[in-house]
């Protein structure tokens, strides 16, 4: 169950709409030295739920997906998804592991299941597609408790 602090209602439904297929797309470049990061928790860190999850940016402006302005995106948290199997050409997927933040949302407030999980964060461009090269974040590690 997702419960956000900053989302608006059909948020979800937008950036469904918005993913275009990305065969018909060139990846929008990202300024040198661009990152993205997790605020909150720590990596490490041991949560319960719910987990509010803060989102970083460097080099670059949050904007709403949709908006083609240079040197913005919008936030994506990737959940149990390692960045080495991670391909990058194609727009985010619109599923449990891959959650859009199309409305340039900066954090999250969500239940996840008990155990460990990997959480990284992937900036899109105005389709959801990824910068070239990639802005994301390095992947922490949180233990949700029971």
């Amino acid at each position: 169950m997702i419960r956000t602090t900053l989302l608006r209602p059909g948020a979800i439904a937008l950036c469904a709409t918005l993913a275009l297929p990305a065969a018909a797309q060139d990846r929008t470049p990202a300024p040198e030295g661009a990152r993205a990061y997790i605020i909150s928790p720590e990596n490490g860190a041991t949560v319960s739920n719910p987990v509010t999850i803060r989102f970083g940016l460097e080099g670059m402006g949050v904007a709403p997906a949709g908006t083609m302005a240079e040197g913005t995106g919008h936030h994506h948290l990737i959940i149990n998804v390692p960045q080495e199997d991670y391909d990058f050409s194609v727009a985010v997927p619109a599923d449990d592991a891959h959650i859009h933040f199309g409305g340039g949302q900066t954090e999250v407030t969500l239940d996840l299941p008990a155990g460990e999980h990997s959480l990284w964060l992937l900036l899109g461009d105005a389709a959801h597609l990824p910068h070239d090269p990639p802005v994301m974040s390095e992947p922490i590690a949180v233990t949700v408790q029971p």
